[in-house]
């Protein structure tokens, strides 16, 4: 059974697993293989899914977590976080347009939304990861 504590580290491992499934998906994608860009994808999509019910579940019962570390990583810290956070709210729904584009063959409008979705969502992927291990591993609190 995994329980609250879990879910830090099961959220680090969702995001390197979109991240992971998203720079799989483009490869397929640069080389014409749409039937496994698409699983790719919407496994990505899938992946992301989870990852937004744990974190919401973590965090309605645990609230904020502060951060421990102290000198210059704080600002460096905060400057990943901003970014990351201001970043996943805006993917939530254009990961959504991206993903119905294609599924519905308006591969054009897909392909121009996409351009922008992708380094959006695979930045977001990586920096939850690096908050993660900045916040729980490296500068655990107390």
């Amino acid at each position: 059974m995994i329980s609250l504590t879990d879910l830090p580290a099961l959220n680090a491992t969702l995001n390197s697993l979109s991240a992971a499934l998203l720079a799989v998906g483009h490869q397929f994608i640069k080389r014409n293989n749409m039937k496994v860009h698409r699983a790719c994808m919407i496994s990505a999509f899938t992946v992301s899914f989870v990852f937004l019910v744990s974190y919401v579940v973590y965090h309605a019962n645990v609230g904020s977590v502060p951060f421990a570390g102290r000198g210059w990583i704080r600002p460096v810290y905060y400057s990943i976080l901003l970014s990351h956070a201001t970043l996943a709210a805006g993917i939530v729904p254009l990961s959504i347009i991206t993903l119905l584009r294609g599924l519905r063959g308006d591969f054009r409008r897909h392909r121009r939304i996409a351009r922008w979705t992708y380094p959006i969502w695979v930045y977001v992927s990586v920096t939850g990861v690096l908050v993660y291990l900045l916040l729980y591993k490296v500068f655990p609190g107390s």
